[in-house]
Parts: C-alpha cells; structure tokens; sequence
C-alpha cells in the first residue's frame, strides 16, 4: 500500500465565515487498496471530510487530491467519478422500483450501453451476494440486504474509492455484520480502497488503519491496536470501546496471552474455538 489515492494536505474548512472551523489544517493520507476508517465524535469534523472528498464542499485553505487530481471546480466531475458514497439510510438512495432497477440508475446516468449495463448489474449483484434479489422491491429487504444493493449500485460505477459515511450506523448487528463482511470480501478481491466514516468503533476494528478526529483536527493516527490501546482516552473523546476490545483486556489480565491482532468478534471466538481443541 505505497500508491497515495487520497491526500490531505493543510486542509481547512468552516461552514460560515463567522464559525469555527469545522476542520482545522487537516492533514492525511489514504493508500490504494486500504481500509481506513476515520472516527469522532458527533461535531468533530468526520463527516465533513467526506463531503469534502467528494466535491461536496470546497477547502477554504490547503490542497485535496484524490488519485493525483487536484480537487477543482473544474476537476470535480472527474474526481466523483472515481468515487462512490454509500450514505447512512438506504432508503434515501433508492429510485428504481426492483433491486435491478436501482442499480442500473447511474449506469443509465452515465449513458452506458445497455448490453454492458445488464453486465455489470448482474456484476455487481453478485459480488453482494444479492443475485437472488433481482425483482424484488428495495422497500421490502431488511436493512442489511437494503445496503448491499445500496453498495452494488456503487459498484456498478466501478468507482477506486468507496467512503460508507455511517453506513452501518442504522443497521441490527446482524445487518451491520452483513455489510462489513461485504465490505471486507471486496476490498480483498477488487482490490477497492474503502473508507469508512464512522463513530463505530467495533466497524474501525475491522479497518487496516484508523484515524481519530477531535474538534476538527486528527488527534491520533495508527494501526487498530494501537489506537485501542487508548481506551480511556477514547472514552474522554466520546467513543465507546469495543465489547470484544474490552473482554479481549479482560482476558488478558486474567493471564490469558490473547494475540494482539484480535480485535473483533469472529477472530476471538475462532481463537477461543481454537484454544479449546487443544486443551
């Protein structure tokens, strides 16, 4: 992961010229192929950030490049191409009547030819493992399986860069499961570069990267074990550790050497199975 695809560089913003900067001389860089989540709490400048990569907004100082494009009035279109947001309620992307519909409405925007466009609808379906789903009406799929066809709309844009800007903030642990397995599955086999956007700190365990945001400046950055390690600082900056973090320390006090590297549930419950078999 030595290709840069995203850069920030002295980057500040404020919503009103009388306001406090909403982001204040941000400074960061995103590798291809990563998963990086950027966490805070509410206010503390996360979700401006996505906006600000996608052209949404514009910096009042410092510089963005995705890809080595200079973010631009005149670059931006170009830049979105690159990029695909999957936002917090699914819902409020959907627009086709079926799920195939919805996810051949950007492919329609975009003039794609119609034999290609069935391609990569069914491409993308796919990939989501929501194959089955062709037909049905996007109203009617639990929140999980609305989010996956939400991502295979993006998908089928064949963006490098997709941001989940609490994308999973809506969701029961089984959806939210669902979709951070996708997630996973994709950036391993499409080689995407993923950026999550999040105050989940149970979703950033599963990012190669974190970056901690704090009154609009990056308070900490590093590896996910490094920054759990923080866990009553975090609490100070109101984020909540996670349970498997938390019982994993628990763990460890009781004298049990528990790997550094595992930081979610399905690699604690496999190393506790594992454990087992060989007492």
């Amino acid at each position: 992961m030595n290709n840069q695809i995203v850069q920030f560089k002295n980057v500040s913003f404020r919503y009103d010229t009388d306001a406090p900067y909403a982001l204040n001389n941000v400074s960061f860089e995103v590798f291809e192929g990563e998963w990086l989540a950027i966490v805070g709490h509410n206010g503390s400048g996360k979700s401006t950030i996505a906006k600000l990569m996608n052209g949404l907004l514009f910096p009042e100082k410092g510089d963005i490049y995705i890809h080595h494009l200079k973010l631009s009035e005149e670059l931006v279109w170009d830049i979105r191409d690159l990029i695909g947001m999957v936002f917090q309620n699914p819902d409020n992307q959907f627009v086709g009547t079926t799920v195939q519909d919805d996810v051949a409405f950007g492919l329609e925007n975009h003039g794609i030819p119609r034999k290609e466009m069935i391609e990569r609808v069914h491409e993308a379906l796919r990939q989501v493992k929501m194959s089955n789903f062709l037909d049905q009406e996007p109203h009617h799929l639990s929140g999980g399986q609305k989010q996956r066809v939400a991502i295979a709309s993006v998908l089928a844009l064949r963006p490098r860069i997709i941001i989940l800007d609490e994308a999973t903030s809506m969701l029961d642990p089984r959806g939210r499961s669902e979709v951070l397995d996708v997630v996973r599955e994709l950036k391993k086999k499409e080689k995407l570069t993923i950026i999550s956007i999040t105050h989940d700190l149970e979703e950033a365990a599963r990012a190669d990267r974190i970056i901690v945001m704090n009154r609009g400046e990056v308070y900490r950055e590093g590896l996910p074990e490094d920054i759990f390690k923080m866990d009553e600082e975090l609490i100070r900056l109101g984020l909540d550790i996670p349970f498997t973090t938390k019982l994993v320390k628990g763990l460890r006090d009781n004298g049990y050497d528990i790997p550094k590297d595992i930081l979610n549930e399905d690699k604690l419950v496999d190393y506790i199975w594992k454990l087992k078999q060989n007492i």
